[in-house]
């Protein structure tokens, strides 16, 4: 722990070993590999309301148009699938921020609802609050559980009083400014309080020169391209201390993760996160995320959309191609005083 301020400290773990690659002489590159990744993995869904359609997906109509990805049933599974995939990583774990006895909550961005729920079945002594631009969320809920439609990057209007935690979770590729939302979530947290983001750095890498070339990278620097012209960060997770920071809080922690694609590595818990990372890369993941940002911002067709989609999925099968991402957990506490 580095002392930073008389009031401030800093937490930072993001140490780490390399990932091996688990040898499959007998392993050939084709869609066999979908057999194994089924194993790891299963299909989950969600309750969907319909608005916007455009190029075959639909999309939210509240503030329409500042959220890029579809609010469909494909996607909303894929959302579920990125829940499990969390769950696998923090090994069952909703959160890391040390809270207590916590009376008051918002999920931010909730998508399905999925983590508000969960967390409310764990605390149910706790008010939880799940806002998003769209009403995808179940209603047959825990009683401590409400959903309520609000764009948080705009001023917040529904709290009456401060939060004792604020969550957020892969807001990548949704917010145009994440230090002004720490500096709102600092607002609205009490003193003594904890907020949590959850977030990835977007870019792909490979230990190994693997990833070098492919269609995954090229799908990757095209579509990320496309949300960084429009505004959109694509790189959060290894921003998030400073932007904690700037804002305020105290006694920030800092977790770094890696999170393969597939299930090539070697380790056991690497390999089940790589699968449920592939699972939802798989869902319609990349023509999802690639669809609006491209065919409004870039002049893509639909059809060239579809291409690119296929052949970052064709890449992401294959065992020679060790591709994985850094996600970061990051919490932080406001003063007391």
């Amino acid at each position: 722990m580095t002392e930073t301020s008389a009031q401030e400290q800093t937490t930072t773990n993001t140490n780490r070993t390399p990932v091996n690659v688990e040898v499959d002489n007998s392993y050939e590159n084709d869609s066999s590999y979908g057999d194994e990744l089924s194993s790891y993995s299963a299909s989950l869904t969600s309750s969907v309301l319909d608005y916007r359609h455009e190029n075959g997906r639909r999309y939210h109509k509240f503030r329409d148009g500042s959220y890029l990805l579809p609010n469909d049933e494909p996607e909303n599974d894929r959302l579920d699938m990125l829940h499990e995939l969390s769950l696998q990583l923090l090994h069952r774990k909703l959160y890391l921020a040390p809270i207590k006895n916590p009376q008051r909550v918002i999920d931010l961005a909730t998508g399905t609802g999925i983590w508000a729920i969960d967390f409310a079945d764990e605390h149910p002594q706790a008010e939880v609050i799940g806002c998003d631009l769209s009403p995808i969320q179940p209603t047959l809920v825990p009683p401590n559980v409400k959903f309520l439609i609000d764009d948080i990057e705009s001023e917040w209007a529904y709290e009456n009083e401060q939060f004792d935690f604020i969550h957020a979770r892969t807001l990548i590729i949704s917010i145009r400014d994440f230090g002004k939302l720490l500096k709102q979530c600092y607002q609205s947290v009490k003193p003594g309080g904890w907020v949590e983001f959850q977030d990835w750095d977007g870019y792909p890498y490979s230990e190994d020169g693997s990833l070098k070339g492919t269609g995954i990278q090229r799908y990757y620097n095209e579509v990320y391209g496309a949300f960084e012209e429009a505004g959109y960060e694509v790189r959060p997770g290894p921003k998030l201390e400073q932007w904690f920071k700037d804002a305020g809080f105290v006694n920030i922690h800092v977790e770094k993760f890696v999170i393969p694609y597939g299930v090539w590595p070697k380790d056991r818990h690497l390999k089940k996160v790589g699968a449920w990372n592939q699972t939802q890369g798989e869902a319609n993941g990349f023509e999802g995320a690639a669809m609006a940002a491209l065919t409004r911002f870039k002049q893509w067709t639909k059809e060239e959309v579809i291409v690119l989609a296929s052949q970052a999925r064709a890449d992401g099968r294959r065992r020679d191609i060790h591709m994985m991402f850094d996600f970061y957990v990051v919490y932080g506490q406001h003063p007391v005083d």
